[in-house]
């Protein structure tokens, strides 16, 4: 059999994200004809069903979700492969740094303050992702480091050091049952509507029923005060409060983690010399001492 094409998994992917050929046709910016017919040709090829197929509906099926979950890293690994290349040709050492707006508990201005101490500091360009995709700019290459929150984002492909831990909070539109109290547990969210990230399994609770999908913080809130979903998010990730919004503290939640996160195979000194101020920093704002990803002690879940 011949090797699978870029090309190929490009058009798979997208028609498997957005389980829709007319969305992944427009995405793509290729007629949706076209698209059907070079998914089409790749089942024939591997010699098997990759989608189920109705007027109304498409669904992967076991075999394209094997493919969806190898092929994004395939076209990761290629997107990371020509970045490099093209970075190993740049003389010029510049350190990117990709963040969720808002998404730095307030450590960003002491972490760039520190590193720009440091003797062998390069200029940082900071880049803003969107809720669920920063580690992938980190995988692909697009930036050499990042500010992730554990365990909703996913560190597989990256190590990473802790900045800080924190509590969470329930995020509840007014009127809700339990906004008068002081605080909620996780057994008083099961079976609310938790809502989905995209590309994300992960929900902030270990039950509760599927809420909306959401791929944004606005439109999370806004969700959220129409009373169609709840959301149990980082402290840090939860402020500053926005309005018409009930926000109580999660007493039994699993504490998440700030990291900053870098390439596995990522060995160069600007990026050991950024995390180092990274933690530094952290360190001195927080009076945590973190160690093995964690705040001395205490496990992160």
């Amino acid at each position: 059999m011949a090797e699978l094409e870029t090309r190929e998994l490009e058009y798979f992917v997208a028609v498997a994200e957005e389980l829709h050929f007319g969305r992944a046709a427009t995405r793509l910016a290729l007629a949706q004809p076209a698209l059907s017919k070079a998914v089409r040709r790749l089942e024939s090829r591997l010699g098997t069903t990759l989608l189920h197929r109705s007027s109304r509906h498409v669904a992967l099926t076991p075999a394209g979700e094997a493919l969806l979950t190898h092929g994004r890293h395939a076209l990761n690994a290629v997107a990371a492969a020509a970045e490099k290349a093209r970075r190993a040709g740049d003389r010029q050492d510049r350190l990117r740094l990709v963040i969720k707006a808002g998404g730095d508990a307030n450590l960003l201005s002491g972490i760039l303050a520190a590193y720009a101490r440091r003797p062998d500091a390069r200029q940082v360009d900071i880049l803003f992702g969107g809720a669920t995709d920063r580690a992938d700019h980190v995988r692909d290459g697009r930036a050499d480091v990042a500010l992730l929150y554990v365990p909703f984002d996913d560190t597989s492909g990256l190590d990473h050091e802790t900045l800080t831990v924190e509590g969470r909070v329930a995020v509840l539109p007014p009127g809700h049952r339990l906004a008068a109290r002081p605080e909620v547990t996780l057994a008083d969210l099961a079976q609310e509507a938790l809502p989905r990230w995209k590309g994300v399994r992960w929900t902030g609770a270990p039950e509760g029923r599927p809420g909306p999908e959401v791929e944004d913080g606005a439109v999370l809130f806004d969700m959220i005060r129409l009373g169609r979903t709840v959301a149990v998010l980082p402290r840090s990730l939860a402020l500053p409060a926005q309005p018409g919004l009930v926000y109580r503290p999660v007493a039994d939640a699993p504490r998440s983690a700030l990291v900053v996160a870098w390439s596995q195979d990522d060995r160069r000194p600007l990026v050991a010399s950024f995390v180092a101020a990274a933690t530094e920093a952290a360190q001195a704002v927080t009076g945590e001492v973190v160690t093995g990803g964690a705040v001395a002690g205490e496990a992160v879940a």
